[in-house]
């Protein structure tokens, strides 16, 4: 569906210094210097993919988008989606794609929600049928029934961007770009939104690429990563790869009883499982501990045996690393 290959993106950038006569000197001899957003760039997405697009601020992602979605045209490469150039045939490629810039918009300010969806059926020529299935269809799984008829200024963070991205999705495209989707949004709307992009994804088979800083987003929702740093892809491949990369450690907390007759000394105990390799205490506070165990040297089931050994154990929890941590470590990797 999605076939990119060597894209490269150069943008000049004027260099100015501080103070009054560089800003006189600027006016008639102007210096630039050229930044690399993109430098072959090349991956391949298919149909009903969902994939997490990351990487560190000026990476390149958002250049990346915009080329797809035919804003910006690239100095070489090749992009073809669902068969076409974006930046060549806009009109037909438009119909097919939606976008979701988070700190951009494409309601209007001063009117209405539903004002702005009635343009935008307008712009997409979008049969009234179709129109009216779709709608009723994002009101009910958005939660913006009581907001549509609210000018766009009054609305709260996370009640704009369920609109957004019910604009995006009025004339049932195939593929979705979604920039910082979530950025800014309250518990209770990120859910809201994770759970209607998996919907569609399940459903409509929608593609779906998200770039995104929040990793939680990436957890939820992606199937596949691609890590872009200094324009360059470094990474492909899905999250259960990269806990198998990165994510060698895990975390056990115990909760046992606070019984000496039991378990003779705890802190004793305690200490005697500690000096097992692999094994270190983090927290600790009465009846409950909490243990980094690196799986390289230690399987989960061994120190399960040991804890319960020493410990008259209520319950256990082990945890994966968070994936924030996952993903720095990925950063370190590549230098970026």
């Amino acid at each position: 569906m999605i076939t990119v290959e060597g894209l490269c993106k150069t943008f000049k950038v004027a260099k100015r210094s501080s103070g009054f006569l560089a800003a006189a000197k600027a006016l008639f001899s102007r210096e630039y210097t050229e930044i690399e957003a993109l430098k072959d760039v090349s991956f391949n997405i298919a149909e009903g993919e969902i994939v997490g697009y990351i990487g560190p601020n000026g990476a390149g992602k958002s250049t990346s988008i915009k080329i797809m979605s035919g804003v910006l045209v690239p100095d070489s490469g090749k992009c073809e989606i669902m068969g076409r150039i974006p930046w060549k045939q806009r009109i037909e490629h438009v119909k097919n794609i939606g976008v979701v810039f988070g700190q951009r918009s494409q309601l209007w300010w001063d009117v209405p929600v539903t004002d702005s969806f009635e343009l935008l059926k307008d712009i997409y020529k979008i049969p009234h049928t179709e129109y009216k299935k779709n709608l009723d269809m994002l009101i009910e799984t958005l939660d913006i029934e009581n907001i549509i008829n609210t000018p766009v200024r009054q609305l709260s963070l996370g009640q704009r961007m369920r609109c957004e991205i019910a604009a995006s999705l009025l004339h049932s495209p195939r593929i979705l770009f979604l920039d910082e989707p979530t950025i800014g949004l309250d518990a209770v709307s990120k859910i809201t939104v994770r759970q209607f992009i998996k919907n569609i994804n399940k459903e409509k088979k929608v593609t779906v690429i998200l770039t995104t800083h929040d990793m939680n987003d990436i957890e939820a929702l992606a199937e596949r990563i691609l890590l872009i740093g200094r324009g360059q892809i470094l990474y492909d491949g899905d999250l259960a790869g990269l806990r198998n990369r990165f994510g060698t450690n895990k975390t056990i907390t115990v909760e046992f009883m606070e019984n000496d007759n039991v378990n003779n000394n705890i802190q004793d105990n305690i200490q005697k499982i500690l000096e097992t390799g692999g094994i270190s205490l983090l927290s600790k506070t009465p009846g409950r501990a909490t243990f980094y165990i690196d799986t390289k040297q230690i399987n989960v089931s061994k120190v399960i045996s040991k804890l319960s050994e020493k410990l008259e154990i209520l319950d256990v929890t082990v945890e994966n690393p968070p994936i924030e941590e996952i993903i720095v470590e990925l950063y370190k990797e590549y230098k970026i």
